[in-house]
């Protein structure tokens, strides 16, 4: 096909571009205080510059893999911006396999986001008071859900080494935040967040909730 061997990356400009909206998003939702805090945004920020540098500026990940990959997989272009998406190339290369890729992706980055815009709004509407309601009725960390299947989404869409290392410290960095602030909440509130907790998954609640954890309605107005 012409024009799929031109090489399509070099683009800085724009990739420096994307950290900064996708950062400017997350961090409207996710608004760091402390030094936990900081230091779980700094590994999402090093995830994401690691995950654009790749994308649009230098395809190192799939240059790296095309002495092997060349061979199983002849759709392979590394500079074809297209054919540089590791999982469209494992499945063969093809329109569909491309549309399934950034379907799921970007299915998984609006999920998230969802949970980070709802989880903001019920936590400023209840001005320090206990949440229990709404999404949190469902997780007690719903914004952390959400920017997990954000970070999810991107290594669908475009998996590299840097990425698929840095996001299990990621995880783990939020995971240990989540453990700081709850002892935080239950000094702060007793015996109604412990029993908040008993109840109530913390990240990802069972299968058949997962509409309703996506869907409730959420007001600013709302008081808790």
């Amino acid at each position: 096909m012409h024009g799929e061997n031109e090489y399509a990356y070099g683009m800085w400009v724009v990739a420096a571009f994307n950290v900064g909206i996708f950062l400017f998003f997350i961090l409207s939702f996710l608004k760091p205080r402390g030094s936990d805090e900081w230091r779980g945004m700094g590994v999402v920020t090093a995830f994401l510059v690691a995950l654009f540098a790749e994308m649009y500026g230098f395809p190192l990940t799939i240059y790296l893999l095309t002495g092997w990959l060349g061979d199983a997989y002849p759709a392979l272009q590394p500079f074809n911006h297209k054919l540089g998406h590791l999982w469209v190339v494992v499945l063969g290369g093809s329109d569909l396999a491309w549309a399934i890729v950034m379907g799921l992706s970007l299915l998984l980055m609006l999920m998230g986001y969802m949970l980070l815009s709802k989880g903001w709004t019920q936590i400023h509407a209840a001005r320090g008071g206990l949440v229990t309601d709404g999404i949190y009725a469902y997780a007690r960390h719903p914004q952390y859900t959400g920017l997990f299947l954000v970070i999810i989404g991107f290594l669908v869409q475009w998996p590299t080494l840097l990425t698929v290392l840095m996001a299990p410290v990621m995880l783990y960095a939020y995971v240990h935040l989540a453990r700081v602030e709850e002892r935080r909440a239950e000094a702060e509130f007793g015996e109604a967040y412990n029993e908040y907790v008993r109840k109530t998954p913390a990240f990802f609640p069972p299968f058949d909730q997962w509409k309703a954890f996506l869907t409730v309605e959420v007001k600013s107005e709302e008081a808790h």
